[in-house]
């Protein structure tokens, strides 16, 4: 069973409806701008401990979550900012949280890398490289065992590929037929770690057919290939017909984390990625296509401005964690 690299079919873009489009667009765009704003907040010093950014992948978290139902769980890893508006998750929570405030998805405690709201599907994200991947599988067997047609997805880079613990996860899925989508979002390095050094394999999806589960590569900066990706394996999935790893190819433009000064990747690699920006090329399609005019996307544009402004103006407002909560919400044996 080997990989395969995903076409999007043209006919299939033909009858997504027209509000789909704009709503892929504004999920692209928000999340853009959340964490191009979450940097500048870091700078100035709003903003504690470290941030590991989306920008660039921004068609990954989109298109697949696009695919999905609220009751649908995701799992994140350490860089869930994407992941977490995708779903569903408030801008506000989320910017509160990076503040460190009581009003925070996690009350202020989980910081940058553990943002989420199981109301929306999304369990707090998990900062272990890998981590996700049994809690994926987990959720997807209770979804099998409740004899529901729900699914789970699990978001990870391509550095938790090596983990002991994902081959596990994709193996229990595959005996066990889970109803769950394994996304890697392979933007050609674990932290400072080239693929091709630690890899035997072109593809983290060619690792699919050790399990008997089909690995299919997407063009992860092309949000309609990969929503048409991860329709076909979330249709597959519900239908019981077991789990998929879906390998999407992106890049992110800044470094893993605000420490990295990139210096393991030359400038040109990073210019030759910016011209494949996700947002600007989906923009050009929808006005190449006149599935949208100029001003519906200022409109949506300026829509996004104003919840950022929002979420800004809530997380500072809020109040810190009172002390005394330091150990509420936490698990005692």
């Amino acid at each position: 069973m080997a990989a395969v690299i995903f076409q999007p079919d043209p006919l299939v873009s033909a009858h997504i409806p027209v509000e789909k489009y704009l709503a892929m667009y504004q999920t692209m765009v928000l999340i853009r701008r959340f964490e191009e704003t979450a940097n500048e907040l870091y700078m100035q010093g709003k903003i504690p401990s470290t941030l590991h950014l989306y920008i660039g992948q921004e068609a990954v978290a989109a298109g697949v979550i696009a695919q999905l139902r609220q009751e649908d769980y995701i799992l994140s890893t350490h860089r869930p900012h994407g992941h977490a508006l995708a779903k569903g998750v408030h801008p506000r929570a989320i910017m509160a949280e990076l503040f460190g405030k009581g009003t925070g998805a996690c009350k202020g405690k989980g910081g940058s890398m553990h943002v989420g709201d199981i109301r929306v599907g999304m369990p707090p994200a998990i900062a272990i490289v890998g981590g996700n991947t049994p809690l994926a599988a987990g959720a997807a067997l209770a979804f099998k065992l409740q004899k529901t047609d729900l699914v789970s997805v699990s978001f990870f880079g391509d550095g938790a590929a090596n983990e002991g613990v994902w081959h596990e996860s994709l193996n229990a899925a595959a005996i066990w037929n889970l109803p769950v989508i394994f996304v890697c979002e392979n933007n050609l390095y674990g932290a400072s770690t080239s693929f091709k050094s630690v890899f035997h394999v072109d593809q983290v999806a060619e690792r699919a057919s050790a399990y008997g589960m089909p690995g299919i590569i997407a063009d992860g900066n092309d949000v309609l290939a990969v929503y048409q990706a991860a329709g076909e394996a979330v249709q597959r999935a519900r239908k019981g017909d077991g789990p998929t790893l879906l390998e999407c190819m992106t890049y992110r433009q800044c470094g893993h984390s605000r420490s990295d000064p990139r210096t393991y990747r030359t400038r040109e690699e990073e210019d030759t990625w910016k011209l494949k920006d996700p947002i600007a090329g989906f923009r050009s399609y929808l006005l190449a296509q006149q599935l949208a005019a100029e001003n519906q996307l200022q409109a949506v544009e300026s829509k996004v401005e104003a919840q950022i402004q929002d979420a800004i103006e809530y997380a500072e407002s809020s109040p810190l964690p009172e002390p005394a909560e330091v150990t509420t919400d936490v698990f005692k044996e």
